[in-house]
């Protein structure tokens, strides 16, 4: 192939001349079949429109035990691809270390934002071994704004963290990741889920509800939203996420409210067995186009 300061040779020349030869007889014959074909030019009245379909996304949430493996093995560069896999526009995480000692003193909810190239907020429940500890939001979009709403103590302090963003063609939408109480006597758990059902009622635009919420389909703290928001299904196999290597219980979950501003939707548990003691749970929600008149 010839470099930028070659000169052609006579050969490359007369190739040259007899590609435009062949170019301008291939377009004489085009022009003269559709011609004798009495075809017309399009004009753009003749383009099909194309509605665009209504507005969605794709959330995960995801347990992800400070980027401690069920192997036992701290490694958040292992969490970030599992993280990545699900290739989701919004992430719930939940135990999430900001500069603690035990794991490595390093902010992971930054530290996987910038990795993944996503936008993060952090929540903190405590101060815990010289950093603090809670849950943690990535989104591919802006984070408008976000708070911690502090939920009444249980065996540990406990915040659900909202953050609020605009997805394209959805409106304001508040993102909501909780991690409640985990003992077996439910009392903390569901003071926690009645405080977090009381904010979500009183919000006037769509809202998202994700994370470990410790407690199992049927149970009270989990049928309380069921007035609220619209759970995902669950497939009739391999719903359940933890322990993550032989999974038992079904604790994770996301609920999309109010019910009737969303669309039904699946939910998918990623088999993911050693980078958390959870499984990941996924899905696509989309928005009801409301009509306005």
């Amino acid at each position: 192939m010839p470099t930028p300061h070659s000169t052609a040779s006579p050969h490359h020349a007369f190739a040259t001349c007899r590609s435009a030869e062949i170019a301008v007889r291939l377009a004489c014959f085009v022009i003269a079949t559709f011609l004798a074909a009495g075809c017309r030019a399009p004009y753009a009245g003749d383009e099909p429109s194309i509605t665009p379909g209504p507005p969605s996304m794709r959330i995960a949430t995801y347990n992800i035990r400070h980027g401690r493996g069920s192997d036992d093995v701290l490694d958040l560069d292992r969490t970030a691809r599992a993280i990545a896999a699900l290739d989701a526009d919004i992430v719930a995480l939940q135990e999430v270390d900001e500069k603690v000692r035990r794991s490595g003193n390093v902010d992971q909810a930054a530290t996987l934002g910038k990795v993944l190239g996503m936008h993060h907020a952090f929540g903190s429940f405590m101060d815990y071994d010289g950093g603090r500890y809670g849950l943690a939001i990535l989104s591919r979009w802006p984070i408008e704004s976000f708070e911690s709403w502090r939920l009444p103590t249980g065996n540990e302090p406990r915040v659900a963290l909202a953050v609020k963003v605009d997805p394209p063609g959805m409106g304001p939408c508040s993102i909501v990741d909780v991690h409640f109480d985990w003992v077996a006597d439910d009392g903390f758990r569901f003071a926690q889920a009645e405080a977090v059902a009381a904010r979500l009622a009183a919000l006037d635009h769509r809202w998202i509800l994700l994370g470990d919420f410790n407690a199992t389909p049927g149970t009270r703290t989990r049928r309380l939203f069921g007035g609220l928001g619209r759970e995902g299904d669950r497939p009739a196999s391999g719903s359940k996420t933890w322990p993550a290597t032989i999974p038992t219980i079904d604790i994770d979950t996301i609920i999309a409210g109010p019910a009737a501003a969303w669309s039904a939707f699946d939910l998918r548990v990623v088999p993911e067995t050693i980078t958390s003691d959870h499984r990941p749970v996924v899905t696509r929600v989309t928005g009801k186009i409301v009509a306005t008149h």
